[in-house]
């Protein structure tokens, strides 16, 4: 049976290759309920991907030199950027785990949505190289040699880059993690521009010498695009921004713990790829404030048991008629001044 994810992503090849470039938020995607075992997973996907993409790479780089291909230049220095980055992505992650400080009393996640800003750079700089040497490739068409180990690659080049992708990609919406999932897009990027070498590999073969570089601008043309689409997700968080429907769902399940009567100023947002939240919760004023302070608590196990990658809640129990009167005086004070 489909799932609601399933649903969502249509099976044309057409919507496929768009769902494959345009990056997409999972903020409600099942997910690991810890911190610890969350970071655990992203360390684990990106150690085995690191190895997935050696292989690769190497490959590629000796295919490289023996044949002179610029587009499967252009493929392989992509996945060199990918390695460079997870590195990087895996320091985050343990940093992530420290325990916050005085100066950090919020701890040091973010450094996981600082290495997204580096990935970011790192494939803004491959794709500079790959125009640079695609223009110089027009203007001094090179004979390619060794065409079927091109060919070749190109192949395994798309095959390991799509396994990495979507092991990334998974483990990524899994823990909640922007960098995991934009490292797993740029990395299904790679797949498909290997794929494209061989277009370029194969206007070679047939008398045209520079389809290798013209493939190599479209290179650069598509990490582009992903680039700038991807990097969305990572600013929307570095500005403490969240998915629409994040804090409908905050303040539909606060509203269904027994004894809150409405919820107010609600509020969300991703430090690394684990949530906060804090908001007010209206109750009768006959409570004694023991009593208060158990609804708020049940509306904070109430939301960390059901949103997923939600770490930690402040939740503060109002009496309804005092909010309501600290509501009008503050409008009060905001039209005299």
């Amino acid at each position: 049976m489909p799932t609601s994810h399933d649903r969502d992503h249509p099976s044309s090849v057409l919507a496929r290759v768009r769902h494959a470039l345009v990056p997409h938020s999972h903020d409600h995607a099942t997910a690991i309920q810890t911190a610890e075992q969350s970071s655990a997973e992203g360390i684990r996907a990106a150690w085995i991907s690191l190895v997935g993409m050696a292989a690769t790479a190497a490959m590629q780089v000796v295919i490289v030199w023996i044949s002179g291909s610029i587009g499967l230049l252009a493929d392989t220095v992509h996945t060199l950027g990918h390695l460079v980055t997870t590195i990087p992505l895996i320091i985050a992650f343990r940093v992530g785990l420290r325990a916050p400080t005085r100066r950090f009393a919020y701890g040091f996640r973010r450094a996981e949505d600082l290495v997204g800003l580096l990935i970011g750079l790192v494939i803004a700089l491959s794709a500079m190289l790959i125009i640079g040497e695609s223009v110089r490739a027009l203007a001094q068409p090179r004979e390619l040699a060794n065409l079927g180990w091109v060919l070749l690659a190109a192949v395994v080049g798309a095959t390991g880059n799509e396994v990495v992708a979507r092991y990334r990609i998974r483990v990524g919406r899994r823990i909640g993690s922007a960098a995991l999932v934009a490292e797993g897009q740029h990395a299904r990027t790679d797949a498909l521009t290997s794929l494209a070498v061989l277009l370029g590999a194969g206007g070679a073969w047939l008398g045209w010498p520079q389809a290798d570089a013209v493939v190599g601008l479209g290179i650069a043309a598509v990490i582009v695009v992903v680039l700038v689409r991807s990097m969305g997700t990572t600013l929307t968080r570095l500005m403490d921004g969240v998915d629409h429907g994040t804090l409908d769902r905050v303040e539909e399940i606060a509203a269904t713990v027994p004894g809150v009567l409405t919820v107010e100023h609600a509020r969300a947002r991703w430090v690394g790829h684990r949530m906060e939240a804090d908001l007010q919760v209206q109750v009768d004023p006959a409570l004694t404030v023991r009593e208060g302070d158990t609804i708020a608590h049940g509306v904070a196990e109430a939301l960390t048991a059901r949103v997923p990658n939600l770490d930690h809640v402040d939740v503060h129990a109002c009496p309804a008629a005092d909010q309501a009167a600290d509501v009008r005086a503050g409008r009060r004070r905001g039209a005299e001044g």
